[in-house]
């Protein structure tokens, strides 16, 4: 999470962007038991445990949407587990 917030950017004062020597492009999205359990509902994620084949998988999905800025999901993925029980 720390990461995220140092290097993307962002108008809303979540993500600060005062790295920049990464790039959002090489970031990988925080996979836990939330965005684990939505992103397979979503059909991005196939693998059942959370481990390092799902987040390589998830990655490989989340790129497909946004190959410079996959981790902009994470919130939405969180978020629809945690707060939407979805």
């Amino acid at each position: 999470m720390m990461l995220r917030w140092f290097v993307r950017k962002d108008h809303c004062g979540v993500d600060f962007g005062i790295w920049n020597t990464l790039s959002p492009s090489q970031l990988s999205c925080p996979l836990d038991v939330h965005s684990g359990n939505v992103a397979r509902k979503l059909g991005l994620l196939n693998r059942k445990q959370n481990d390092a084949k799902a987040l390589m998988e998830l990655d490989k999905s989340l790129r497909k949407l946004d190959k410079h800025d996959p981790v902009k999901y994470d919130f939405a993925l969180f978020g629809l587990g945690v707060f939407e029980g979805f």
